[in-house]
């Protein structure tokens, strides 16, 4: 594929995540992806033979490799656990705000929306929820329980963003941080 072929791609995807942030799986229809992306409708198909679903599943994969390379760098920035995931609360209330409240979590709505009735965006959903714990648990300093709390914090993290997006508010990251203090001593 050239360089043309490659930036059209990139648009698409760009578009479709974008639309799937901010609205979930409907509000990333082929219309709207080409609308935003300005792709010809001809590239979609080109591209993304498969469809709509693998549009949202590249997308969603996309997204969770961007969040995840940020937990890796915020993880390589030392620090203690608790500090740690108190950044990663910090960098994703950024975003969401920046985002005029758009932007929680780019997997969160899909896998509300799909997960029961698509198994190809169940498993997206799924394998970058895990790449996620697996990055929350690598930091947690060898504890034995270190999936398991990885898992909470991943919940609660997920549930302050939910929050957060419904009330235009940072307060319940805020509230979510102050307990990640008590879980990570």
């Amino acid at each position: 594929m050239g360089h043309k072929g490659t930036e059209t791609r990139e648009r698409i995807l760009d578009a479709s995540e974008k639309l799937i942030e901010s609205g979930g799986y409907f509000n990333a229809g082929l219309n709207q992806v080409i609308a935003v992306s300005g792709a010809p409708r001809g590239s979609l198909y080109f591209h993304f033979p498969e469809g709509k679903d693998q549009i949202v599943g590249e997308s969603l994969r996309r997204a969770g490799a961007t969040i995840g390379g940020v937990l890796e760098g915020l993880a390589d920035s030392g620090g203690s656990a608790a500090e740690f995931v108190e950044a990663v609360i910090a960098h994703l209330g950024d975003r969401l705000e920046e985002s005029g409240w758009a932007r929680g979590c780019p997997v969160a709505t899909v896998a509300l929306e799909m997960a029961a009735v698509n198994d190809d965006l169940q498993q997206a959903c799924s394998d970058v929820y895990t790449a996620w714990t697996a990055a929350l648990a690598s930091r947690l300093d060898g504890r034995l329980d270190a999936d398991d709390l990885a898992v909470t914090l991943l919940a609660l993290i997920e549930g302050g963003l939910v929050l957060a997006k419904a009330h235009r508010s940072r307060e319940p990251l805020e509230r979510v941080g102050r307990q990640v203090a008590t879980l990570l001593p």
